[in-house]
């Protein structure tokens, strides 16, 4: 992957149209199922790589290294929890490394967008829980 052609991409189309065949294949692949565990999550770049909002935050973001695909599910809490079904693949504190040859298993992928939805939706309520807490506390000191 040229590094530079992928800086100036505005959308996921144009950064997978930077990689080789076999990395776009397997990256349509893992777009085209998180698309189908999240169909309301919108496709965006951050952090200049392919990812989907859902409900206002990053759900995921994923990319190409020269010798590696990545998933980068948010926090190392995920890859935490799903370390035994990871033991087979490259992991730190926030990445899922693998590769074409090696995909993650689909099912996994979808627990992984699952749960990372959960935990998006927890943020959510607890932020409109301390927003009506705030709102009580200020109409009880008028």
């Amino acid at each position: 992957m040229d590094r530079n052609r992928s800086s100036r991409n505005k959308d996921t189309d144009s950064y997978l149209s930077a990689l080789s065949t076999d990395q776009r294949a397997a990256l349509e692949k893992l777009r085209k199922l998180i698309k189908s565990v999240a169909p309301a999550a919108q496709e965006c770049i951050s952090y200049q790589m392919p990812a989907f909002r859902y409900n206002g935050l990053v759900l995921v973001i994923y990319g190409a290294a020269r010798q590696h695909l990545s998933l980068f599910p948010m926090g190392g809490e995920l890859i935490e929890r799903f370390a035994a079904e990871l033991a087979d693949f490259s992991t730190s504190r926030g990445t899922i490394r693998f590769t074409p040859e090696k995909p993650l298993p689909a099912a996994l992928v979808r627990k992984i967008v699952r749960a990372r939805m959960g935990a998006i939706a927890a943020t959510a309520r607890e932020s409109r829980a301390r927003v009506k807490a705030s709102r009580r506390k200020t109409s009880k000191q008028k």
